[in-house]
């Protein structure tokens, strides 16, 4: 039951990370309101930020900072990491 609650928010909070970096990439397009930095590092540090990288890569956005070009990866690869061993331990 747990482990099944784990993969679900891990899959929905990786969408998440996806869809908010393509929605702030499209309004950045048109001049409109932006979605702070501050809340894409946070769906990032709560565990999407294997979603927020392949979003930054797949709309090519953001790809000029170097916090977000160097640090998402990094925090994916943590993110994938920690959710492994969680995922191994539930077992």
């Amino acid at each position: 039951m747990l482990k099944s609650f784990v993969v679900m928010y891990i899959i929905i909070i990786n969408l998440w990370g996806i869809y908010i970096m393509k929605m702030d990439k499209r309004r950045a397009q048109k001049r409109e309101w932006r979605v702070s930095e501050k809340n894409l590092w946070l769906i990032a540090i709560i565990g999407g930020a294997a979603g927020t990288t392949l979003g930054m890569w797949s709309y090519r956005h953001k790809t000029k900072h170097f916090a977000f070009k160097y640090g998402f990866p990094l925090l994916a690869i943590l993110d994938v990491t920690l959710f492994y061993l969680m995922l191994d331990r539930l077992s």
